[in-house]
C-alpha cells in the first residue's frame, strides 16, 4: 500500500508541529513555511474556515500515517460509536497495532513500527500479526516475537522508551498490554480533532 515516503521536514513545516518525531532540521526552520519565499504574501496569510479544517484532518493523517479511504472508514466509524466523535476518531487511531508498537518503545518513529509489524516481528496474545492497522482490544497483549528479541534497532528503541498511561509494559518479558483506549486528555498530540469533525460534516 502505497506511503508517503518524501521529505518529513517539509511536512512538519507546513503544519508547523514536529509531527515525526525529534527533527534537527524542523528546529532550525520551524516558524518559515516550506517553499522558496515562505508564505506568499500575494495571497494574505489568512486562511478559510475550509482551508484550516483540512490541513487539522492532513495534519492527522501524517501524524498516524494513514491513507485517506483508511481515515474515512475510522471516521465514518467514529461517527456510528457511542461518545464525541472527534474523540472516539483519536481513540481509533492509537488502538492501531502500528501506534501501539510505537508508543510501547519498540520503534522510535511510526513508520518504523508499521515496518515491524509488516515484517511480521510483532505477535498480539502470542499470535504473529502482520497487518498495521489492526485494532486492539482491551486486554490484548503486544510483543516481539522470539526470533526478533535480539534486533539491534529494537533494543536501542526500548533504551528511550515513554510511558502511558493507558498501556502496561512488562520489563523482564519485553511485552507490553494495551489496558484500554486512552482518553482524550491522554493523548500527547496536538490535533484539533473538532475541527477534523466538522470538515466531515458538511
Amino acid at each position: 500500500m502505497a506511503r508517503y515516503i518524501g521529505p518529513k521536514t517539509k511536512i512538519a513545516r507546513k503544519f508547523g508541529a514536529a509531527i515525526y518525531g525529534d527533527d534537527k532540521s524542523f528546529e532550525k526552520r520551524k516558524n518559515q513555511p516550506p517553499g522558496q519565499h515562505g508564505v506568499n504574501k500575494r495571497r494574505g496569510s489568512k486562511k478559510s474556515e475550509y482551508a484550516v479544517q483540512l490541513m487539522e484532518k492532513q495534519k492527522a493523517k501524517y501524524t498516524y500515517g494513514i491513507l485517506e479511504r483508511q481515515f474515512a472508514n475510522l471516521y465514518e466509524k467514529a461517527n456510528r460509536a457511542k461518545g464525541v466523535t472527534g474523540e472516539v476518531l483519536l481513540q481509533l487511531c492509537e488502538s492501531r497495532l502500528d501506534n501501539v508498537v510505537y508508543r510501547l518503545g519498540y520503534s522510535k518513529t511510526r513508520a518504523g513500527a508499521r515496518q515491524l509489524v509488516s515484517h511480521r516481528h510483532i505477535t498480539v496474545n502470542g499470535e504473529l500479526v502482520n497487518i498495521p492497522s489492526y485494532s486492539l482490544k482491551a486486554g490484548d497483549v503486544v510483543a516481539v516475537r522470539e526470533k526478533s528479541k535480539s534486533l539491534e534497532v529494537i533494543a536501542d528503541s526500548l533504551a528511550y522508551k515513554s510511558t502511558y498511561e493507558w498501556l502496561q509494559f512488562n520489563d523482564e518479558k519485553k511485552e507490553g498490554t494495551f489496558v484500554s483506549a486512552p482518553e482524550r486528555i491522554q493523548i500527547p498530540e496536538d490535533i484539533r480533532e473538532q475541527l477534523i469533525v466538522e470538515l466531515y460534516s458538511k
